[in-house]
């Protein structure tokens, strides 16, 4: 018996390809973009226009943010290995974690959590929400957590991208739950924490994924795809402006020995 292996992504045979169970060059090339492919063949749904635009807004959001630990990583590998663009940009992406680019999906689970936890009876209106933020929030800090989605090592006072993707998100008719839940957590959590954080794009970009429907626990695979492009433009431009030997040798040749039975 011929073993079976059943998907609803790509098949192909001698001569067609087929994904989702399109034709993938009669009704896929051309006329579907790489964006609005992702969202479908993770959601198994062809998003509307509406969320295409909500979704690629978050890509574009999370495609760069200057020298971070991931851009920097990539750059070095490429420097160590320039015949291995491969190795260069995976080793950007693993860095893709609790502190860069995975607090998309942090703070989209933790909202996730909140929402269902309402079990229905979510809010109508703001002062609902900020009630049921103020909750979380203090729930969250007293099991010793911190809030997915608050602070940003650069964005004291505001992150621009949020306050973009909540607009194009109520531009959209998308202002969901989870979008909801995360303005009424900057309103809330001064109130519990003593002071005032922003919140920041990663977590705006997980709370709006959230709300597209798509699956919280694949949220920083967004992120990362939306990385890969920024990495792409690191490397390139680290090929045509090179930084990485730079920034090598000031960290080798500014090190100081400090002998380990010293106290700091």
């Amino acid at each position: 018996m011929t073993p079976e292996y059943p998907t609803s992504l790509g098949t192909s045979t001698a001569d067609e390809i087929r994904l989702l169970g399109q034709d993938l060059t009669a009704d896929l090339m051309g006329e579907v973009g790489f964006g609005e492919l992702a969202f479908w063949l993770v959601a198994m749904r062809r998003p509307t226009p509406s969320e295409t635009r909500l979704f690629e807004a978050v890509l574009v959001a999370l495609a760069d943010h200057g020298f971070t630990p991931t851009a920097i990583a990539a750059r070095l590998t490429y420097l160590s290995a320039p015949d291995s663009l491969q190795g260069a940009l995976a080793a950007g992406l693993l860095g893709g974690g609790s502190r860069f680019l995975g607090v998309t999906e942090d703070c989209g689970g933790w909202l996730h959590d909140v929402v269902v936890a309402a079990d229905g009876d979510l809010p109508t209106d703001d002062a609902g929400y900020d009630a049921l933020a103020l909750d979380a929030v203090r729930r969250t800090k007293e099991s010793g957590r911190f809030v997915p989605g608050l602070g940003h090592p650069v964005h004291k006072e505001q992150d621009p991208r949020t306050p973009v993707l909540m607009r194009i998100a109520e531009e959209e008719g998308l202002l969901g739950p989870h979008l909801r839940l995360f303005a009424a957590v900057g309103r809330a959590h001064p109130e519990v924490l003593g002071r005032t954080l922003p919140l920041n794009g990663a977590g705006v970009c997980g709370a709006a994924l959230a709300d597209l429907g798509l699956p919280v626990e694949m949220l920083r695979g967004f992120a990362l795809l939306a990385r890969a492009a920024g990495l792409l433009g690191q490397i390139a431009e680290e090929q045509r402006r090179p930084i990485g030997m730079d920034a090598y040798l000031s960290i080798d040749r500014n090190a100081v020995y400090v002998d380990p039975t010293e106290k700091s």
